[in-house]
């Protein structure tokens, strides 16, 4: 057969560009599409919209629920943990330091510092009495005994050097069960093979930081781990790569292949399982730039499919499982996910906080819904980081390019 692109060694024949041009439309059709538009002409006349409070943007809000306003101005605001005394702690990795906030009726209470001079700090779980921190390459836990928004106690649990850091994707999550850690880091660029590294893979520790073990591989960049509600079942969102399309011809402006592939992905990660990184993506579509590995098929084989799928770039960061009944019985087990928004599209999309229904059967997602959209009439009004259950059962989420928290609840 004639090599159409023989020059750039991307495509061998005729046949491996129809391998693709199949593989690309089966992504397609399983991923959401423009997710972020909102309703339009006759159906914006019947959709009743959910309720805003003061200082709200003119967020779309699906009807039932209500978005309101509780912190501003607080720069790079990421990611967020409540305490077991109803303080919450926020990350602020450009700052080095982590805030804290007292919850009192459905508002938040400034605080003060956590903790400080920690360059990058990102993840956070709250764990026997302890919060749990990360910075790109180093695990940390902080003591609050009395309540006052400060830490007593400072420990190092994984000290720099013992874990790699930095690069393209350098956010780090902490998961603390009873008797492990898990953390991880992701890919140092786009799509770089890594696999001889410690680089894209889940590790777990014993709570001490020592025998380390390798539990997932293949992941590109998941920047938050947790469990299932009454699982052991470590759950979190993976990022799908940029330009896609590009080996074969996209680029910016035109980039019908990339705008919508590959999807984000929400993975239960088990221990031994490939998820597919770099090589596979999606539902087993091998990677253009990996066609001519002779071991492809096998790596199609190994990779584990996603539990559920999210629409390319929309780079859902944090999310939180819903447990409290605070939105009724039938919420209750779903999971609320921060989208923080594409970049690699001709259409923006993403940049919305989205519920991922779960079937109270299986355990496993079916569905699902925006409750919150960022973006509207052509413009970016906040960029989601991470969601957050309150001792009420709402639902914070944080919003690193406004630097605000945002709080959703049922309209009653």
């Amino acid at each position: 057969m004639y090599d159409i692109m023989n020059k750039k060694g991307y495509l061998p024949t005729i046949f491996s560009l129809s391998i693709l041009v199949i593989a690309g439309c089966s992504l397609v059709a399983q991923t959401p599409r423009n997710s972020s538009a909102q309703p339009v002409g006759d159906a914006a006349k019947k959709v009743k919209e959910g309720e805003r409070g003061s200082g709200v943007p003119n967020f779309w809000v699906r009807p039932g629920y209500r978005v309101e306003l509780l912190v501003d101005n607080v720069n790079n605001a990421r990611f967020l943990e409540f305490g077991d005394k109803g303080v919450l702690y926020l990350s602020r990795p450009n700052k080095g330091d982590i805030l804290s906030y007292r919850w009192q009726n459905g508002k938040l209470e400034p605080l003060g510092t956590f903790v400080s001079g920690y360059p990058t700090v990102h993840g956070l779980h709250f764990a026997d009495g302890w919060l749990w921190f990360t910075q790109t390459g180093a695990i940390f836990k902080g003591r609050d005994t009395n309540a006052d928004g400060k830490a007593d106690t400072i420990e190092t649990v994984i000290p720099e050097g013992d874990l790699p850091k930095g690069g393209g994707h350098w956010w780090r999550p902490v998961l603390v069960t009873q008797d492990s850690i898990y953390t991880s880091i992701g890919d140092s660029g786009n799509i770089n093979d890594e696999t001889k590294t410690d680089r894209q893979k889940i590790w777990r520790f014993d709570k001490s930081g020592k025998n380390k073990q390798l539990f997932s591989t293949g992941i590109r960049n998941t920047e938050k781990l947790r469990l299932r509600p009454g699982t052991q079942e470590v759950w979190g969102c993976d990022h799908g790569s940029d330009w896609f399309g590009g080996p074969i011809g996209d680029k910016i402006g035109k980039q019908p292949i990339t705008d919508d592939n590959p999807p984000d992905e929400l993975n239960h990660y088990q221990e031994g399982k490939f998820y597919g990184h770099p090589f596979v993506t999606g539902h087993r579509i091998p990677r253009v730039e990996h066609f001519k590995r002779e071991d492809i098929i096998d790596l199609v084989d190994q990779t584990e499919l996603p539990d559920w799928k999210f629409g390319a770039h929309w780079a859902v960061n944090g999310f939180t499982f819903l447990t409290k009944g605070h939105f009724g019985q039938d919420h209750d087990g779903d999971l609320f996910a921060a989208l923080h928004g594409s970049w690699n599209r001709k259409t923006p999309d993403g940049y919305h906080i989205e519920r991922v229904l779960f079937d109270k059967v299986t355990g496993k997602p079916y569905g699902g819904l925006k409750i919150v959209g960022c973006y509207v009439n052509g413009k970016v009004l906040a960029r989601p980081v991470d969601c957050v259950e309150a001792p009420d059962g709402s639902i914070l989420f944080s919003c690193d390019s406004t630097g605000r928290i945002y709080r959703i609840s049922a309209v009653r």
